[in-house]
């Protein structure tokens, strides 16, 4: 497509040697490790697995490093690998109820059953430089105080109020058909909420976090509170074949979120509240908590709410959350586009020289 621009070759593959000795600064300087990545950089290393597809710490580190840090080219590195790895099976629905929890907090219930689990946590810093990390050689870091985790399957929030029945429940209905596939088949318009959620998992956090702070501005008629934040993890589970029943393969770390949102009710349900879900892997809170909110504005109309604000429009959402779809249509504009270009500067000519040079009605019918 681009033929006739000259050395072509030659200048990629010296732009790639220039981009190695960027990635890797200052020579003097210990080199980055992988592991380095993984455990220093955690947010970072969860947000590319998230959006990545991909629960993979050593490879998400790895991107990280590959990108120089550029978290959407991480995400864009893992997701390739993925296209070319085999699928040897699907797993259960992870049982979040099961979850070992590092984390929990309710903005809804100040006592709960369980109790608080702040864990770890930058709610509550004062968001001051901390010049000690500048010191030269290792910082340790404080001992923490051991935190009394309660064993064993903590009740949800939502629990509560579902005993009085005041939210909604969303049972899973007989003959529940899998969920679409996005990494297999394309987003097709209506999404039902499976495909939204999964779609939203995937999606990029800035985007999600915008859309998610213009439903709390009053773009979606919506007032939410925090049900439950969950930090923990939980045990991954296959049914193979041959046995015919659940075995554990492992676990993973993640973050679950669930929105109580007010609801007036309609002439088939009564008021009450709904809910909004997030869920991403490992500690992922803003993730969670942007998808929890857009997942509740994307059902309005479901709940018979009157569609006005862009986070409540699944094509508008769903169709641009994506950030290497995003990104990748951006930056496509850096490519050569030399004809295109020149076929509208000839137009603008034509335009400003007939502008400067108005006919007349006689010379127009005689043309």
């Amino acid at each position: 497509m681009y033929v006739a621009v000259k050395g072509g070759e030659a200048a990629i593959l010296n732009s790639y040697q220039l981009l190695a000795r960027q990635r890797r600064g200052d020579v003097s300087e210990p080199e980055l490790s992988v592991p380095q990545i993984r455990q220093q950089l955690k947010l970072a290393v969860d947000r590319v697995m998230t959006e990545g597809s991909v629960y993979d710490p050593e490879l998400a580190a790895l991107a990280i490093k590959q990108a120089a840090g550029d978290l959407v080219e991480a995400i864009f590195l893992l997701r390739a690998y993925r296209a070319t790895l085999p699928r040897l099976g699907t797993t259960c629905p992870l049982d979040t109820s099961r979850m070992a929890l590092d984390r929990r907090i309710s903005a809804t219930f100040k006592d709960l059953p369980g109790g608080q689990v702040l864990g770890p946590t930058y709610d509550y810093t004062q968001r001051l430089l901390d010049f000690k990390l500048l010191a030269e050689g290792p910082v340790t870091p404080p001992a923490a105080a051991a935190v009394a985790v309660p064993p064993g399957p903590t009740p949800r929030v939502v629990d509560l109020l579902n005993q009085e029945g005041l939210i909604e429940t969303r049972p899973v209905p007989p003959g529940d058909p899998a969920p679409t596939d996005l990494t297999r088949e394309p987003l097709r318009f209506p999404a039902n909420r499976a495909t939204r959620l999964q779609n939203l998992a995937r999606g990029d956090e800035g985007f999600l976090l915008a859309m998610a702070y213009s439903t709390q501005r009053g773009y979606s008629h919506s007032h939410p509170f925090v049900g439950e934040v969950r930090l923990g993890t939980v045990a991954v589970e296959v049914v193979p074949e041959e046995l015919g029943f659940a075995i554990d393969i492992g676990d993973i770390e993640i973050t679950e979120c669930e929105m109580v949102n007010q609801f007036a009710g309609s002439k088939s349900q009564p008021p009450q509240f709904t809910r909004g879900y997030g869920l991403a892997f490992g500690h992922s809170e803003r993730k969670a908590m942007a998808m929890g909110l857009v997942d509740r504005a994307l059902r309005a109309d479901e709940l018979g709410e009157p569609v006005e604000s862009p986070a409540q429009m699944q094509e508008f959402v769903l169709g641009h959350s994506d950030s290497l779809e995003a990104s990748g249509f951006v930056q496509h504009l850096k490519l050569p586009h030399y004809v295109d270009f020149q076929s509208e500067l000839e137009l603008v000519r034509k335009m400003r020289a007939a502008a400067a040079h108005p006919t007349t009605p006689a010379e127009e019918d005689a043309a």
